[in-house]
Order: structure tokens, then C-alpha cells, then sequence
């Protein structure tokens, strides 16, 4: 007999209200979802500093401005 392996869809991207929702910085992987990049693709921008907006590095993680992340997205207020 044969399993079945369920598997979660992926989520790519966010609808417009989640991305004026968000607080003023957020983690690297919701800033790559809004931006739909996968989790590796977006931590290689960051760490070459290739990232798409600015990014703030805490520690060992990563922030993300959301204001820049909105305004590359057309969303600027």
C-alpha cells in the first residue's frame, strides 16, 4: 500500500492589505514572500548586500525596512 504525503501549497507574495499591515521592519522571510523570492535567493542578496531594499543586520538576522519594501512595490503612502 502506497502513503500519501500531504504537502502545505506554497504562499507566494501577499495581497496588497497584508503589506500595509506590516510594522515598520520585518524578517528577512516576509519580506522575501512579499517580494516572492525563495528563502535561499533572499538570504544570498542580503549577506552580498544585493538585496532589493535596505536591509538591517541585528545580530545574526536580518531586517527589512518596510517602508522601502512597500515604496519598491508601488504601495508608498
Amino acid at each position: 500500500m502506497r502513503e500519501s504525503h500531504t504537502t502545505r501549497p506554497v504562499v507566494r507574495g501577499m495581497a496588497k492589505d497584508e503589506l500595509l499591515a506590516l510594522p515598520a521592519a520585518v524578517d528577512l522571510g516576509t519580506a522575501n514572500r512579499a517580494l516572492g523570492l525563495g528563502r535561499s535567493k533572499g538570504c544570498e542578496l542580503a549577506k552580498c548586500g544585493q538585496y532589493p531594499c535596505r536591509v538591517l543586520r541585528l545580530g545574526n538576522s536580518y531586517r527589512v525596512v518596510t517602508a522601502e519594501l512597500q515604496a519598491l512595490l508601488g504601495l508608498a503612502a
